[in-house]
């Protein structure tokens, strides 16, 4: 005389619900990828083109722009000319193998260019580089 319970025959769900997952997971691709494009530095130049090869990136280089004016950027704040290798200097920590970066508008006169590369590497800088676009054919 068997006592039996009255059991559902319905037995626990054990699989993952995987919608709200797949949810999140979009919301955040579309989150990233409207965020990637401003990650860029923010100031306006129109560099020149090149067929050089590009450098590969070790470390976060630093950025320095001259823009179509001639007024020049570290990263994306303005600083006067007298006081470029003061901000660098203070940002990289007194690091002169701290790798640097310089993008020219392709309107000013080059030799803005060359004054404020040579301004760094007459502080001891060896490490800095022109940025241009990739040449299209």
């Amino acid at each position: 005389m068997g006592f039996q319970l009255n059991r559902s025959s319905k037995k626990p769900m054990s699989e993952i619900n995987v919608t709200p997952f797949v949810d999140v997971m979009l919301v955040l691709l579309i989150i990233f990828m409207v965020t990637a494009p401003l990650l860029t530095v923010g100031v306006q130049v129109d560099l020149p083109e090149s067929a050089a090869d590009s450098l590969p990136d070790e470390q976060e280089p630093l950025t320095l722009s001259i823009n179509s004016k001639g007024e020049v950027f570290i990263q994306e704040h303005q600083v006067a000319f007298e006081k470029i290798i003061p901000k660098i200097l203070a940002i990289s920590k007194n690091r002169t193998d701290t790798r640097i970066y310089v993008r020219g508008d392709k309107t000013i006169n080059y030799g803005r260019v060359l004054e404020v590369m040579g301004m760094l590497s007459g502080a001891g800088f060896s490490k800095v580089a022109l940025i241009s676009e990739p040449y299209k054919n």
